[in-house]
């Protein structure tokens, strides 16, 4: 059964988007954290039941997060995607709080070649877990912000918040 919810968050509105599991703390596996506007965003389906309830320890978790208090999430995910976006997104879930790499830096981790690094970076943008698994540590071979689905200002305000970024 598919339940979510909307959390207030420093990001604005999250939607959290599960489903009922019985090996996940709390009974529900993440299959969606994301913002109002996101490209490739979750909407509510006919069908969905709203439970915040289901949501407590995820909940838990990202307030933690937001507070400083947690630097990596324990949530048990639904798991999506091609075989490439799994490997993409596994190598994300490996970059330490507060720092940064490259697109090209993930293509080489998981073994893709150096003309892979646009698939790379499309792999990264249909990342559904926003926040939980980390694609705002992705930054530009320049060290230029670029791309998040969430807006380069949300990603920005997260790597400020990890402390891999100085305010302007």
């Amino acid at each position: 059964m598919t339940v979510h919810t909307t959390i207030d968050s420093p990001l604005g509105e999250l939607l959290l988007v599960g489903e009922r599991s019985t090996t996940a703390t709390g009974g529900t596996a993440l299959v969606s954290l994301s913002v109002p506007g996101q490209k490739g965003g979750a909407v509510v389906q006919d069908g969905w039941s709203e439970d915040a309830g289901a949501f407590t320890e995820i909940v838990s978790q990202l307030r933690s997060y937001f507070d400083g208090e947690l630097t990596r999430f324990d949530i048990q995910c639904v798991e999506g995607g091609t075989e490439f976006q799994r490997r993409v997104w596994q190598a994300l879930e490996s970059i330490p709080y507060g720092t940064t790499v490259s697109y090209g830096d993930i293509a080489r981790q998981i073994g893709a070649p150096r003309t892979a690094v646009r698939s790379v970076g499309t792999a990264i943008g249909r990342n559904p877990l926003l926040v939980v698994r980390p694609c705002h540590r992705v930054i530009g071979a320049s060290g230029a912000l670029t791309g998040y689905a969430g807006g380069l200002a949300r990603k920005e305000r997260l790597l400020v918040h990890e402390g891999a970024l100085q305010t302007v």
